[in-house]
């Protein structure tokens, strides 16, 4: 019998590895869709910032003439003098644009919280990347920022400390409440692909005048606060707050904030909610919040209400737009008290735009949220 030449199978076989994720490109979201399916993604890597959408628009400012390409080889961190190799030297001690990678799958405790500078993408792929420890990342008057395909788990709250910042000056900082990630008075980030849980506070919270952020396809789980948009109640600046929040998987063992939103917008699309304790959506402070064609899938005992809106007074509640457009509720889940119905339009710029798909579709849309498994020389 004839036997089939060992180089013919190798080939064969490469193409059947190439067409399975070809096949799932028609169910990917408008920002999967746009480098997923690359086979060289790998050398190709800074085509991602051109496929955000949302609030945060393209990332063009972080690639393109200039930039670093930096490799974190040394899991290690040192807050007052980062060696060059770990990701704190990455992430702060270098000047102008880094896109920082990793050599090989790592677990990266921070000793304090991680300062990262204007112009800096965190790219995970390819590896297995943990961050735990004290803080842990923090966006602190930054522009330009992507945290892309990191599990950040377990941080832990600090007391008021210091550590190096840009231009080797020692940075103040005060009390860290213990969130995965945070932002400070900063603008245009994209926080995309990451795996978030088991933090002391919260998962991601945005704040002091933050403003323009894409946060999509994340997955939460495991947390009671998961997403705070808005520093607090007395904070007017957050009224400039603009956020995009979609295509993430909220669940399971998510208790409340998905997201709480306060004086600011969020355009909340396409997520999928693997249930929930106190709510879901919520807010204070007049806040402007579009839910659109999300999934919510209520859980099977307790509170199956979506919505959360705090305060006593009925006529500045009724003055809210806070709303539901085609969002899909199973399990009894319901969206009561709509108030402003048509007045929370995202208005997005012809880079931020993007189509929402039908709430039909977001368990495929869903179905890769987190980090991904990406590969050498086959698609993510």
């Amino acid at each position: 019998m004839a036997t089939i030449p060992w180089c013919f199978t190798l080939a064969l076989f490469m193409i059947v590895l190439m067409a399975i994720p070809n096949a799932s490109l028609a169910t990917m979201n408008a920002i999967d869709k746009c480098w997923r399916g690359n086979p060289r993604w790998r050398s190709q890597r800074q085509q991602l910032a051109r496929c955000s959408v949302g609030f945060a628009g393209k990332m063009t400012n972080n690639i393109g003439k200039g930039v670093v390409r930096y490799k974190v080889t040394d899991p290690s961190d040192d807050p007052l003098n980062p060696k060059p190799g770990t990701l704190r030297h990455g992430a702060t001690m270098i000047k102008g644009k880094v896109w920082i990678t990793f050599k090989r799958n790592m677990n990266v405790t921070l000793q304090r919280p991680l300062l990262i500078s204007s112009f800096t993408a965190i790219d995970g792929r390819g590896v297995d990347v943990h961050i735990t420890g004290v803080g842990c990342l923090l966006v602190y008057q930054a522009t330009d920022v992507i945290i892309h395909g990191l599990r950040i788990h377990h941080c832990k709250s600090q007391p008021a400390s210091s550590v190096m910042g840009p231009d080797s000056k020692v940075i103040p900082l005060g009390q860290m409440d213990g969130d995965a990630i945070r932002l400070v008075t900063a603008r245009k980030v994209w926080i995309d692909h990451n795996t978030l849980y088991d933090c002391q506070d919260g998962l991601l919270d945005v704040t002091r005048g933050s403003t323009d952020v894409t946060i999509s396809n994340n997955w939460f789980r495991n947390q009671d606060k998961v997403m705070l948009l808005g520093h607090d109640d007395g904070y007017l600046r957050d009224r400039n707050m603009k956020a995009t929040v979609i295509f993430n998987h909220f669940g399971p063992n998510c208790n409340q904030r998905m997201p709480r939103v306060r004086h600011g917008y969020a355009h909340v699309a396409n997520n999928l909610y693997q249930g929930w304790e106190q709510y879901a959506i919520g807010g204070s402070m007049s806040p402007s919040i579009k839910s659109e064609s999300n999934f919510f899938i209520a859980p099977k005992l307790g509170n199956k209400e979506v919505t959360w809106r705090q305060g006593n007074d009925q006529a500045e509640k009724a003055s809210w737009k806070f709303y539901s457009v085609g969002d899909v509720f199973e399990n009894g889940a319901s969206f009561s008290q709509q108030t402003g119905i048509g007045g929370a339009k995202p208005n997005y710029n012809p880079e931020q735009s993007f189509k929402v798909a039908d709430a039909r579709l977001v368990t495929d849309l869903t179905s890769s949220s987190g980090v991904l498994r990406c590969f050498r020389t086959l698609r993510c």
